[in-house]
């Protein structure tokens, strides 16, 4: 009997890049990559790349938890996905993160940013819009586990300190600051004020490539002197920072691994996020077939390029399995020693934590502390600690904190291209809109952001 040319794995929903309507698609196996095939009536036919692993693709679904959902919900489901988001009922996941844009404007203009921020575009929020948006993440969450200010640039908002005043008065877990660096980079002054809200809080420090040339595409200027001052300022203070790398295929996916090994040389770093570059905002001149580079890409490239993790090092986070990647280690004198190759995958889904920031499970890190600390009896480590390591390394430490810990995150922001309504279902970064509804991420992108709600309305009507 005739054969086709690839293997028939799965189905799901999808958008057509062109008018983001919602057709079928299915998810196919192909010369050892997975493929998403979709056909639009009016646009016709596709073909994506989504993963260049088949192995790790398929191994996904066995990281796949039970949804934890939201204390509230913002909006009723009557579209479908994801026309609807707000959270919805039929959404399957909480916020993990929580983006808060506090302004619109930036003082750069990346070709690359999602948000078409400027310094002249939009407006600042006033001091009350930011505390309705933190009230409704926190009416959501009750805890919540992470609440990123973002913008924009958000340390341009006249209002700045006022906001993380408001923000640590709430029961909020860890506080970031997604910057670019500039302020921090020129004046130290503000960078030793934001040690004042430390505990729990982090700088999530753009951080993309060591070569001018990439930098001019990606961010539009040349940046590499201002990241060294930032980062030697950071380093002075000890100051909690991520660093993170926006990824092009061809343009800065060869300095995976020097992004790695440097950070691990840095007081201040406490890892390394990669994100893929998602086909939103302005990426005028993306190609997507050409510039695209996927999640499971930029897992092996890791691989290929450092020598600190291996294969079982970096693995799915159950959450949201289809879009993140997590791997973390300890850093002790010069030493980096990986932990999650430890951690039984069934006590990972089972654990009722959110898993990106699972340093702060007190319990489990206690058991890590009670593990490497000197003096420890292998034998008592070995009985407390069964249900959550699978073996135990050898080594010394008179003491951890924070500061040992190093992960990296691959974070993976689905498009127009290679969405996926499973994922988008258990998408758990969130972002707040200006009703303060809580709005995934990538669907905030592609159809709640102003110049986008006029597509939605026809979307829906046609639903």
């Amino acid at each position: 009997m005739p054969t086709r040319k690839y293997t028939y794995y799965d189905f799901t929903l999808s958008l057509c890049p062109d008018c983001l309507k919602r057709i079928d698609a299915k998810i196919v196996f192909e010369d050892g990559k997975v493929f998403m095939l979709k056909r639009c009536p009016e646009h016709g036919r596709s073909k994506v790349l989504i993963a260049d692993d088949i192995e790790y693709y398929k191994n996904i679904r066995n990281y796949n938890k039970a949804s934890e959902t939201p204390h509230h919900f913002n909006t009723k489901t009557d579209y479908g996905c994801p026309y609807d988001c707000g959270l919805c009922p039929d959404h399957e996941q909480h916020s993990c993160l929580t983006v808060v844009e506090v302004t619109d404007r930036c003082n750069l203009t990346c070709p690359t940013c999602y948000a078409g921020s400027s310094p002249t575009y939009g407006r600042h929020r006033t001091l009350e819009e930011v505390k309705n948006m933190l009230d409704a993440v926190v009416k959501n969450e009750k805890e919540p586990d992470v609440i990123q200010l973002s913008g924009g640039e958000p340390t341009l908002h006249p209002e700045f300190f006022e906001i993380l005043d408001y923000a640590k008065t709430l029961p909020i877990k860890h506080l970031m600051v997604n910057t670019n660096g500039l302020k921090i980079a020129k004046d130290f002054e503000f960078a030793k004020r934001l040690k004042d809200y430390t505990p729990d809080f982090e700088i999530y420090l753009q951080f993309d490539s060591f070569k001018d040339e990439a930098l001019m595409e990606l961010r539009g200027a040349h940046l590499w002197k201002i990241r060294q001052q930032a980062l030697e300022n950071l380093n002075k203070l000890n100051l909690s920072t991520t660093l993170v790398v926006t990824l092009q295929k061809g343009l800065n996916d060869d300095e995976i691994g020097k992004t790695i090994d440097f950070a691990l040389k840095q007081k201040c770093v406490r890892g390394v996020t990669f994100q893929p570059t998602q086909i939103a905002g302005r990426l005028e001149n993306f190609n997507s077939q050409t510039d695209r580079i996927t999640l499971t890409e930029v897992r092996r490239k890791i691989l290929e390029q450092t020598d600190v993790f291996n294969s079982d090092d970096l693995i799915p986070v159950p959450c949201n399995p289809d879009a993140l990647v997590m791997g973390y280690a300890l850093k002790i004198a010069d030493r980096i020693l990986p932990l999650t190759r430890f951690i039984n995958p069934a006590d990972l889904l089972d654990n009722s934590k959110n898993t990106i920031v699972y340093e702060q499970d007190e319990h489990l890190h206690q058991k890590m502390f009670e593990l490497f600390s000197t003096g420890t009896n292998s034998e008592k480590a070995t009985e407390e600690l069964h249900s959550i390591l699978c073996c135990l390394p050898k080594i010394e430490a008179p003491e951890l904190s924070y500061d040992n810990l190093f992960r990296v995150i691959i974070m993976q922001f689905i498009d127009a291209h290679n969405f996926d309504v499973r994922a988008i279902k258990k998408s758990c970064v969130h972002i707040v809109n200006k009703d303060n509804k809580i709005i995934p991420f990538e669907t905030m992108n592609l159809f709640y952001r102003d110049d986008k709600l006029e597509r939605l309305k026809e979307l829906q009507n046609e639903s």
